[in-house]
């Protein structure tokens, strides 16, 4: 097949196969006419590249699955090169979680105590003789001829 119907068929472009071609993850064989000629084996290639592309691998990444497809192992991943990528980004996943996981608790944190702060003013508020809310954000100053929050009409009145 052609590169055009290959792009077709993986649900890419020809201009990705090219440069796939150009780090020598796809192979660059031609037809008699010069044009490029690709088969089933090189889908099978392009599906396992893009599959790990979905997974986050980078291109480099996948170099020892194609690698190992073109030795003629039926998977890709069934290489020892192959495993010992699948064993790097385990362990970089896990790093992530472990970093988001951390995160996680951290914003949960400050919003438990953003809470409450919160809840601490609104009782202050509503106390008798306490001082009004703090927050300014939502609050309007029927007073103030520059507040968005106040309409045409009010602006006009005290122009006028």
């Amino acid at each position: 097949m052609r590169i055009g119907e290959l792009a077709e068929r993986a649900g890419t472009t020809t201009r990705t196969l090219r440069y796939y071609e150009t780090l020598g993850l796809l192979p660059a064989r031609r037809a008699g006419n010069g044009y490029r000629a690709y088969d089933e084996d090189d889908l099978r290639l392009l599906r396992q590249i893009q599959t790990l592309r979905d997974f986050g691998f980078g291109l480099e990444e996948t170099r020892p699955f194609v690698e190992c497809l073109r030795a003629g192992h039926p998977a890709g991943d069934s290489c020892p090169a192959s495993l010992a990528v699948y064993r790097r980004k385990l362990a970089e996943l896990d790093e992530c979680i472990a970093h988001l996981n951390g995160v996680r608790q951290q914003v949960g944190a400050q919003l438990a105590e953003a809470e409450r702060a919160m809840a601490a003013l609104e009782a202050t508020a509503t106390a008798p003789g306490g001082p009004g809310p703090r927050c300014e954000l939502g609050r309007h100053d029927p007073h103030d001829p520059h507040d968005p929050h106040d309409g045409d009409e009010a602006r006009e009145r005290r122009a006028g």
